[in-house]
């Protein structure tokens, strides 16, 4: 993965930007933790599972630092290879709902995480929105606990749709639903809690 560069987007002091998020991964891992309720048997297995996604030739990862370095979220994903575990799981759920298509061709986004006190401010936003204008496929999936969460509440403004719901991946306590949009990712008005995200300057 790149190293971290200069001109990302920036609010309130954290920069959004590419990250070297195989030598960081317990500093993500850490956020993931806190995030998303994980003990430390869970984040082992997932240090594992994250290691082996990044090692993806086409994986991106992307980074929101503190000015002092701190990582306080990180989103990463690659495109779709219907080989992929993930892919294999899923599929069967969206051939049900005449969805298959959207495998092909996609980007998945695998991650995406903020710290609780640095959520609501725009940042899970922006490091989706960075990711996914950055690659070249017409449409982006993802997979998110099927709850009625912050979380869905954001894909759903940004343009995803529910293309399955209860899906059960082994050894997860909660089904899923698997989400997509088209790519770009829809823009909105800012709102008043949403911080002035930047687009990158561009190079030289």
């Amino acid at each position: 993965m790149a190293a971290a560069s200069e001109g990302g987007p920036r609010t309130a002091g954290v920069r959004i930007g590419p990250v070297d998020l195989a030598a960081r991964v317990d500093e993500a891992l850490a956020v993931q933790a806190v995030a998303f309720g994980l003990g430390s048997e869970e984040v082992e297995v997932r240090r594992h599972i994250v290691l082996r996604h990044l090692d993806h030739p086409e994986a991106r990862a992307l980074g929101a630092t503190t000015a002092d370095a701190r990582l306080v979220g990180f989103v990463y994903g690659m495109p779709n290879e219907r080989g992929q575990w993930w892919s294999t799981v899923v599929e069967p759920y969206l051939r049900d709902t005449g969805r298959a298509h959207w495998l092909d061709d996609a980007f998945v986004v695998t991650e995406l995480h903020v710290l609780p006190d640095f959520q609501n401010l725009g940042i899970g936003r922006a490091l989706i929105t960075t990711l996914t204008d950055a690659v070249g496929h017409p449409r982006s999936i993802l997979s998110a606990i099927d709850t009625d969460s912050p979380a869905r509440g954001l894909y759903r403004s940004l343009g995803y749709q529910d293309l399955a719901r209860q899906v059960l991946f082994p050894s997860a306590p909660q089904p899923y639903a698997v989400m997509g949009a088209p790519l770009p990712l829809r823009r909105r008005s800012r709102g008043p809690g949403d911080m002035d995200f930047r687009p990158p300057a561009p190079p030289g």
